[in-house]
């Protein structure tokens, strides 16, 4: 440390001398949110396919080569909830490669690959992206839980683990998704920063930025803990001269070069392979996105929003506005008015979070929403954005201490267990969720 005897530390406000002791077991908590959470996704999954039935043409339009439902009847049922929309594109990456392909070079190259290993093993891909998902959130979690702690008292990590295992989207983390496998490498990776163990948090958040492209975001949060902390337990995080840096450089700090080599390394294949080096950012416009300043994205969103619960309570006027995927007039302004919903959730997050969180945690938070909001669909703005936001981890920690300080533990998780379950239904009948 480079603290000075002249700058006395001072006590964040988020600090509560919490500490992960090693003995301290994190496994049944995270194994009882684990088959808790999957059970509900399993469940309404199934139900809602044996009782409301598949959207009709969804499974010839999206998956016409059956990747999803390589089963029978009962089977393809019940692992619904576990393959629909993107998972197509995996699971074809994993089958097939890239071949050239521009469309499928908008998914990074990591999932599918281990995909593609585990499955020849268990004979089948389907079964190996659900083992890769539901490994890596259980290993996500136990890792989100240890961080939690390292700053915050039991009882909020663990509403922090519940608050995310139960998270109205997280069927995407039993999914053939890479949300999982992000999660248990982002959290890993800072994780490791906060122990001081570089060459860890590199090399994971190299791992990272192969899996999905807000893996570069990595970069900032290890940046601000290498040189301002929070490192470990150290409760001495806010000196009288924030603007200094707490921590010399050292030849350590080279291992996060790996974040960005890990992006590097997939351009590098691309282009060598296919000549479409940049490729992962050019595909986007086949898929209706558009570069531009996210405050446009918020305002287009606020309008959507708006338009939709007009068109709610009045009824559509023709030319009626139908987004990507959406199911009628009706079905698009709900989608407009609940992912403008998650979008001012998100961000009463990240300014709350300025106070009662590492400034480290909230700069990754603001990363990460930025880089969602600076490439939205033109149809659609914030399409897809409540899945992007469920790697954002901080946002269910400051839920967390939000949700504690009212009470509100057990009714949180009982509105989040129905919600889950309605969204599950959703996406398990191929109708768009996000």
């Amino acid at each position: 440390m480079t603290l000075s005897p002249e700058t006395p530390p001072i006590l964040p406000p988020w600090h509560t001398g919490a500490v992960a002791p090693r003995e301290e077991r994190t496994l049944p908590l995270v194994w009882r949110a684990l088959w808790m959470s999957r059970l509900v996704v399993l469940f309404a999954g199934f139900t809602s396919v044996v009782q409301v039935g598949i959207s009709p043409g969804a499974t010839a339009a999206y998956d016409p080569t059956g990747l999803t439902a390589p089963f029978g009847y009962f089977a393809n049922a019940l692992v619904a909830p576990l393959a629909r929309w993107d998972s197509v594109w995996y699971l074809t990456i994993a089958k097939s490669g890239y071949g050239g392909n521009v469309m499928r070079m908008a998914f990074f190259p990591l999932y599918p690959l281990l995909i593609h290993v585990v499955g020849f093993v268990t004979r089948s891909n389907l079964v190996a992206g659900v083992l890769i998902s539901l490994v890596s959130l259980g290993v996500g979690l136990s890792l989100l839980y240890r961080l939690v702690r390292l700053d915050f008292s039991r009882e909020v990590a663990e509403l922090t683990v519940l608050l995310l295992a139960f998270c109205p989207m997280s069927f995407f983390f039993s999914a053939v998704y890479t949300e999982s496998l992000f999660l248990a490498l982002s959290v890993g990776s800072i994780y490791a920063a906060r122990r001081e163990r570089w060459w860890l948090a590199g090399l994971l958040g190299g791992l990272a930025a192969l899996s999905r492209n807000g893996g570069i975001a990595l970069i900032v949060p290890l940046a601000v803990i290498y040189v301002y902390g929070p490192r470990g337990t150290d409760p001495a995080l806010a000196p009288a001269r924030p603007l200094l840096p707490r921590y010399r450089l050292r030849p350590d700090a080279a291992w996060l070069l790996l974040i960005p080599a890990g992006l590097g390394i997939y351009l590098g294949y691309l282009g060598i392979r296919y000549g479409q080096t940049f490729a992962p950012f050019t595909a986007e416009k086949v898929w209706y996105r558009q570069s531009t300043f996210p405050l446009i994205t918020i305002w287009h969103g606020a309008e959507q929003a708006w338009n939709g619960l007009r068109q709610l309570l009045h009824g559509p006027n023709p030319p009626y506005y139908i987004p990507l995927y959406a199911a009628g007039p009706t079905g698009a302004a709900l989608q407009d008015i609940i992912l403008f919903l998650f979008l001012v959730l998100g961000l009463t997050g990240l300014v709350a979070m300025a106070r009662r969180l590492p400034v480290a945690y909230t700069l990754y938070t603001l990363a990460l929403l930025v880089l969602a909001l600076a490439d939205p669909v033109s149809l659609q703005p914030l399409a897809s954005l409540p899945r992007y936001m469920l790697v954002i981890f901080p946002l269910f920690i400051w839920g967390a201490q939000f949700v504690q300080r009212r009470g509100w533990q057990v009714p949180a998780i009982c509105a989040l267990a129905v919600l889950l379950g309605l969204f599950t239904a959703e996406f398990a009948t191929w109708r768009w969720v996000a």
